[in-house]
């Protein structure tokens, strides 16, 4: 049975080589120079080529359209789709899976649980490598679909299987090596779980990691987020104290992989340190943060980029999408506003007005001691309880709708409140709401030091 789509056409490019070339929106690719590409990887690697043939669909009507362009020179189509057959699904029961911790109704994307290296490339998704195989390695190699982003958990091959409710948890970190050993970038990640894989657990697998996988680019300690929803009766939030474990684990290994290896390669979230009431690190001992994407370290990149440090290069590119002609937005990765017509621009007043920035309760500790040292006195907070999920989550890229609702509908009016679009895909909320829903106007901001400094500069 055939499960492949076929390549859409989302947009062409205005003055593009597929516009000149007759290429439009709706065409369907079926071949080029002869062959059918699986994903967006492979159809990339085609249009590379400075001599193409294409065989497309319009309208049920097969046509051959013969290209000559430069070698690597963008042929101007956007693609619908990052792949065109089947997403390799999850097949781990993991108890800490913040999908299973979803409550019913929400659009259907979310739901979808992949463990699939060609969006863990194309997106810096995390794969467990439970459904990897010898193909799958020699593609990653040949091609050489680096960087990758693992999920590590444990280095205990029992306790991996244990974690992952999977017993292919306890062999599947032999790619990771393989991997390694063929030279790919790989980011990991811990995601710790309090009584599981904390403790003593969690050093033993940094040990393991250096002993088994020390050629690992970096590694990410992250806690549990755990929803209202949950139905896992042994998941549960971190303690204090048992925060506090955590960052100092990770700081004494930062020490030793620094000495052994050169490098701290270990890195807790900003969350840990929050949640243990601990100083954020310095910025150089981020590293060029390596895993700014998973939540480490942004509290000081944006605490640079506000203070108007734009020299700084934050966190690597996941995958190839930034040079990808053909590679579509998507998940949480996509525009967070749909279109121009859902950006609510900063508007100028005559008048100064006052300022309320709207943020979760993670994102008032980190921006209120800037804040407090701002030349204007004129700012304030609008904190919104995660109601919706409930839990322990608290970052502001979950807020919803509903919830924002609730905050804003008793504030008044005569304010610029500054909404973050990490909250946003699409000009959605996770709950389905937009911000036209909202019962005070919003101005959406890049979330960003740099964009927060500069709407905060607006008079």
């Amino acid at each position: 049975m055939d499960c492949m789509s076929l390549p859409r056409v989302l947009s062409v490019s205005k003055g593009s080589i597929a516009e000149r070339a007759q290429i439009h929106q709706g065409d369907e690719l079926l071949t080029i120079n002869g062959r059918r590409p699986r994903d967006i990887i492979e159809y990339q690697l085609l249009v590379d080529e400075p001599e193409l043939e294409i065989e497309l669909n319009r309208g049920g009507l097969h046509q051959l359209i013969t290209v000559e362009k430069l070698a690597g020179e963008p042929l101007g189509a956007e693609i619908e789709s990052a792949l065109f057959d089947q997403v390799r699904t999850c097949d781990n029961h993991c108890e800490f899976c913040f999908i299973y911790q979803l409550p019913e109704g929400m659009r259907k994307s979310l739901y979808m649980k992949d463990d699939d290296y060609r969006l863990s490339f194309l997106y810096g998704n995390f794969t467990t490598l439970t459904r990897f195989t010898e193909s799958d390695l020699e593609r990653v190699i040949t091609e050489r679909l680096s960087p990758l982003f693992v999920s590590i958990h444990s280095t205990d091959f029992l306790l991996r299987s244990k974690l992952l409710r999977n017993k292919r948890g306890a062999t599947s970190l032999r790619w990771l090596k393989e991997l390694l050993k063929a030279g790919i970038e790989v980011h990991g990640q811990i995601v710790v779980c309090p009584g599981v894989n904390d403790g003593d657990h969690f050093e033993e697998t940094l040990i393991g990691i250096l002993e088994e996988y020390p050629d690992l680019a970096s590694v990410g300690a992250v806690p549990l987020g755990i929803s209202k929803f949950s139905q896992e009766s042994n998941m549960r939030p971190h303690s204090l104290k048992e925060a506090q474990s955590i960052v100092d684990s990770v700081e004494k290994f930062q020490e030793i992989f620094l000495r052994l290896l050169g490098r701290r390669m270990i890195y807790a979230s900003d969350e840990y340190y929050l949640l243990a009431e601990r100083e954020f690190p310095r910025i150089e001992v981020y590293d060029g943060f390596p895993q700014h994407e998973n939540g480490i370290g942004m509290a000081r990149a944006f605490e640079a980029a506000f203070k108007g440090d734009s020299d700084r290069a934050f966190g690597i590119k996941p995958g190839f999408f930034g040079s990808v002609d053909g590679a579509p937005a998507s998940g949480y990765r996509a525009e967070r506003t749909a279109s121009d017509s859902l950006r609510i621009e900063i508007r100028r007043s005559l008048g100064v007005r006052p300022v309320a920035i709207i943020t979760g309760s993670y994102g008032f500790k980190v921006l209120s001691p800037l804040i407090a040292r701002h030349s204007r006195n004129d700012i304030r907070f609008v904190i919104v309880e995660n109601k919706f999920f409930g839990g322990n989550i608290s970052v502001a890229g979950l807020m919803v709708g509903q919830d924002l609702m609730e905050s804003l509908s008793n504030e008044p009016e005569g304010y610029r409140y500054l909404l973050p679009d990490v909250c946003l895909s699409q000009g959605r909320f996770l709950d389905g709401m937009t911000p036209f829903d909202l019962p005070r106007s919003v101005e959406i901001i890049k979330t960003d030091g740099l964009s927060l400094s500069k709407a905060l500069s607006v008079q």
